[in-house]
């Protein structure tokens, strides 16, 4: 098996992202994913080395993290707003051997000492930097196919929020992530549909927005709308716009569009399934957007280390103030 196959059986002209304004098809996203495969396997890399993504929630994040699934490889998604004293110790610490590294995360990783990163070989940019390897020349190698994986291998190194202590690197299998895809879409019929389209505003680094967010939006063929910085009022406008029906996030955000002055009860008219999560959700938070804007939150709980989620309240009468069952 191999997570990144859940891209393969959708239809080719389905939109599955929409990132900087740009929609790219399942089809057109599993040749690019086939041919970054092949570029990534040409560079030397084998099957269960480590390969970072550094980059912000856009095209260049799907494409590469598949990519690196697909070819066997372990992702590890890092927060490329981090200072580069942290993404050199994340570097290091995961033993990574190559590093796809987004426009936003280019300034930081320029200044990294290549010395307190030995085991880095590639690193691999978006765009024209100065002779360093481009995600562009990887594009144009020969398409390769799916690398078979054992379900107990790794897919992703995933690095905690470090309410515990320091961040540590929580090792995910691709049956870790596929079977809490799957919990997630059981928990209830109408969970997400191929004909949603969901608000992908959590960070992908995040397993919340990798797994729960993009992991089920690819998985049942729907399209996510990447944002990259969120701001209340230009959320607003990318919901009205693209008719998001799918909304989650952290309960910061809920409470920052229920205290926007001057927006229409309407503005969340296309929306059916509003989640919270990440955080504990304050009930007086629920209670003024259901108030405000007519939309009932589901608050969930997860961890890291669980793919994410433990418990959903989708399918059940979970009062406000509870997350519902364990899936």
């Amino acid at each position: 098996m191999n997570l990144a196959s859940i891209i393969e059986d959708h239809p080719a002209d389905a939109v599955a992202i929409v990132s900087r304004g740009r929609a790219t098809s399942y089809g057109e996203l599993r040749e690019q994913v086939a041919a970054l495969r092949g570029g990534l396997s040409g560079l030397g890399l084998e099957p269960g080395d480590r390969v970072a993504v550094i980059a912000g929630n856009n095209w260049y994040f799907v494409a590469s993290y598949l990519a690196v699934l697909g070819a066997g490889l372990v992702a590890v998604p890092l927060n490329p707003s981090n200072p580069s004293a942290a993404l050199a110790h994340e570097l290091a610490a995961v033993g990574a051997r190559a590093a796809v590294v987004g426009p936003s995360a280019r300034a930081a990783v320029a200044e990294i000492d290549r010395a307190a990163i030995p085991t880095v070989e590639h690193l691999i940019c978006c765009g024209d930097d100065g002779g360093t390897l481009c995600l562009d020349d990887l594009l144009g190698a020969e398409p390769a196919p799916i690398v078979d994986r054992d379900p107990s291998d790794p897919a992703a190194l995933m690095f905690t929020s470090g309410t515990a202590g320091a961040p540590r690197a929580a090792m995910l299998s691709h049956r870790n992530l596929l079977v809490n895809i799957r919990q997630v879409l059981a928990a209830a019929a109408d969970v997400q549909r191929a004909d949603d389209v969901a608000f992908g505003l959590l960070p992908l680094f995040h397993i919340f927005g990798l797994n729960v967010v993009l992991g089920g939006t690819l998985a049942t063929g729907s399209r996510v709308v990447l944002v990259e910085r969120f701001d209340p009022v230009s959320a607003l406008e990318t919901i009205e716009l693209h008719r998001i029906t799918l909304i989650s996030g952290p309960p910061t955000m809920w409470a920052a569009f229920a205290g926007l002055p001057g927006v229409d009860a309407g503005a969340f008219a296309s929306v059916r399934t509003a989640v919270s999560g990440a955080a504990k959700l304050p009930v007086e938070v629920a209670q003024a957007v259901e108030a405000r804007f007519g939309l009932h939150l589901r608050e969930g709980y997860g961890l890291t280390e669980a793919s994410p989620v433990v418990c959903s309240p989708s399918g059940t009468d979970a009062p406000p103030g509870s997350v519902g069952i364990p899936v």
